[in-house]
């Protein structure tokens, strides 16, 4: 490479570099795009990316008012019988930007409760701090309880908290986020659209092309858990067996006449799997434990002395009365976690494989593979040396945690290193030298 190319190389990284943590704008917008990223390097191609995507949290803050001022700040109804709620303005919205009614109508609803109700999400995408992404999961989550009346400051609380915790989160850890918040500052109103949901349930056959037909199950969480759990037991004694299929049928009748016909369908698949759980539950062993149904409760509200949500592994918060149900039919396995933080305390091991107890600890501290965004059950991951025995790593928490088979792969054979620390948390490097951190959770947050 010939100095002056060397010289253009470095400029152009220094610019990137700038414009990485400049405050977004149009000055900032325009100096980007007269880079071409392919004369950036492999790492600075990442920091552009970057620094581009904080632009567009600044361009969606802006074009959330220009739909708020087309379609206006409240919702309006027409005068005609046939008419409904923002007939006119939906149609502007939807023509301008070529969407469909229900599109435009849902990019309204969003724009309205940013406007009205989330100021410091908007001043957040438009500083950069968040992603267009994340405003909108934050808006979704927060209107029904904004909807419902609740007060101004359980809404800027619940919006806090959901900014701070977009820094090392996706949206959908967002949004279970804000779930959590939501039913533990709203327990009554949560429990209450909960059973509405419930009495919804229902099960579903379309025929399709092709000799195919697609089944829709809407369910309470819990059951659609051991739907997925089932089909996760299935998939892993199939594999032990090596050959052949052993899938356990039930068939009965509902004994209540006044459940619906949908009603009985949602009720027979949960029973169905739960029985065919049941039966592979002492053979399909991950980590030498059985799949199951996981709730974490805490104590005063397993008591009935607080109404605290509890959190259904792989789902997120459920109401306090149904966590004591599920709870009160269950084995139980204690663990300590530290007071202020909810974080679970380790302990030591000494051998390569770990015993089952410090398994069961990392399953219960880790809840799912540890790579950013990786929501995979810790339960059927793999529990991972971060440095590994060979080179001086311990069996202990602090250099164990679970990863998925297909990040366990990556750390493995494409370069990206992991620093774990004993409380969960890690900070991943990339090939490139990127630096991403995985905080610890929290038994009491949602994943």
């Amino acid at each position: 490479m010939t100095t002056a190319r060397l010289r253009d190389v470095e400029g152009l990284s220094a610019t990137v570099a700038e414009l990485l943590y400049a405050i977004p704008g149009a000055q900032a917008m325009s100096r980007l795009s007269e880079i071409d990223p392919y004369a950036l390097s492999a790492s600075d191609r990442i920091d552009y990316l970057t620094a581009l995507d904080r632009q567009d949290g600044w361009l969606y803050a802006l074009r959330q008012r220009a739909i708020a001022a087309v379609a206006g700040l409240v919702p309006s109804e027409g005068g005609g019988p046939l008419s409904g709620v923002d007939e006119a303005e939906r149609e502007d919205i939807s023509t301008a930007l070529r969407l469909a009614p229900a599109t435009a109508q849902s990019r309204i609803d969003i724009a309205r409760t940013l406007v009205n109700n989330l100021p410091n999400t908007c001043s957040a995408l438009a500083t950069g701090e968040i992603s267009s992404a994340h405003a909108t999961v934050i808006a979704r989550e927060t209107a029904a309880a904004i909807r419902d009346g609740a007060p101004e400051s359980v809404i800027f609380e619940i919006e806090q908290r959901a900014i701070s915790y977009a820094e090392f989160h996706t949206p959908g850890q967002v949004a279970n986020h804000i779930r959590t918040n939501v039913a533990k500052f709203a327990p009554e109103e949560f429990e209450a659209v909960t059973n509405r949901a419930t009495a919804l349930r229902r099960v579903s056959c379309y025929n399709e092309a092709d000799g195919m037909s697609t089944v829709v199950a809407i369910l309470p969480a819990a059951d659609a858990q051991i739907v997925m759990n089932s089909i996760e037991a299935f998939i892993l004694r199939q594999e032990q067996l090596d050959s052949g299929s052993h899938v356990a049928r039930t068939s009965g009748e509902g004994t209540s006449a006044k459940l619906t016909i949908d009603q009985k369908r949602a009720d027979a698949l949960a029973a169905i799997c739960t029985h065919f759980l049941s039966e592979t539950s002492e053979t399909v062993t991950p980590q030498r434990r059985p799949l199951t149904v996981n709730v974490t409760i805490d104590l005063p509200t397993l008591l009935g002395l607080a109404e605290n949500p509890g959190q259904l592994a792989g789902y997120g918060p459920i109401p306090a009365s149904v966590a004591r149900e599920l709870a009160s039919d269950a084995k139980w396995k204690r663990f300590i976690t530290e007071p202020q933080t909810g974080n679970l305390l380790d302990f030591g091991r000494e051998s390569y494989e770990p015993p089952q107890q410090l398994k069961d600890f990392l399953i219960a501290r880790d809840r799912t593979c540890r790579f950013p965004g990786c929501r995979r059950s810790a339960l059927l991951s793999d529990l991972d040396h971060a440095e590994s025995w060979d080179s001086g790593g311990s069996t202990s928490p602090d250099n164990i945690g679970a990863l998925c088979r297909r990040h366990h792969r990556l750390k493995t054979h494409d370069g990206w290193k992991i620093e774990s620390f004993a409380d969960g948390s890690c900070t991943w490097t990339s090939p490139l030298g990127k630096q991403f951190f995985t905080p610890a959770r929290s038994m009491s947050e949602p994943i």
